[in-house]
């Protein structure tokens, strides 16, 4: 699977989003059962090959694991004082976000 940033902004140039990939990964196999045979993290893009651990579901793991990483990216993009594209950013995400109904604020991936 691969999961893309909106508009392919390279956000993961800076370890702190990084981190919150990675930390949610590991929580995702630690305790939603998935299943990681290999990632990559790209500078705007995310390759992962996985599957779920039986009675668990990949299409659930993967929909919160996208929301999860969607907000926190967000949030810290917003209370990061020296994140300079910042602004540029929370725009390009709110106008991707504004084509779907579903999406209430900012659309990350």
């Amino acid at each position: 699977m691969t999961m893309t940033v909106v508009n392919w902004i390279d956000i993961f140039t800076r370890p702190v989003y990084k981190h919150i990939i990675v930390d949610a990964l590991q929580y995702n196999q630690q305790n939603k059962g998935l299943i990681i045979f290999a990632w990559c993290l790209m500078s705007n893009h995310l390759h992962i090959i996985a599957e779920a651990e039986e009675g668990h579901n990949l299409s659930v793991i993967l929909r919160d694991f996208k929301k999860f990483t969607s907000k926190a990216i967000v949030k810290e993009i917003k209370e990061n004082p020296g994140e300079s594209r910042k602004k540029w950013m929370l725009k390009e995400f709110k106008l991707a976000g504004k084509e779907n109904p579903k999406i209430k604020n900012y659309k990350f991936w």
